[in-house]
């Protein structure tokens, strides 16, 4: 037993200061799936309906062109859609090509109220 323990602090201790390119690749790769089937097995189910996001912007569609609107409804279609929008423009300030950049803050407010239920 003392020396199985042994070997494994050999090898920890190798690999952190002798890190292998191929061996760091399938071990992210491995964590992101294990991470992932974490995730999945013990979801709650307790989100937010991405429809929600579009029925609190109603009162504003009267400063959105028809084209955003339409825009605004894909996105709000599927949470993840939800998701990536918010990373892309909310957290990076990046610029929205199909949608005014007052808009972009007006649907990125209304978000951020939801944001722990994505």
């Amino acid at each position: 037993m003392k020396k199985l323990l042994i070997l494994i602090v050999f090898g920890a201790v190798y690999l952190h200061y002798y890190p292998q390119p191929k061996l760091t690749q399938w071990f992210e790769q491995e964590k992101t799936s294990i991470m992932t089937n974490v995730a999945e097995a013990t979801d709650t189910q307790v989100r937010l309906d991405s429809k929600k996001i579009f029925s609190d912007l109603k009162p504003y569609f009267n400063h959105f062109s028809e084209g955003e609107i339409e825009e605004l409804r894909k996105i709000t279609a599927h949470r993840k859609n939800v998701t990536d929008f918010y990373d892309k423009y909310c957290n990076k300030y990046a610029s929205n090509p199909k949608i005014q950049l007052g808009n972009v803050d007006k649907i990125c407010k209304t978000m951020s109220k939801y944001q722990s239920l994505f």
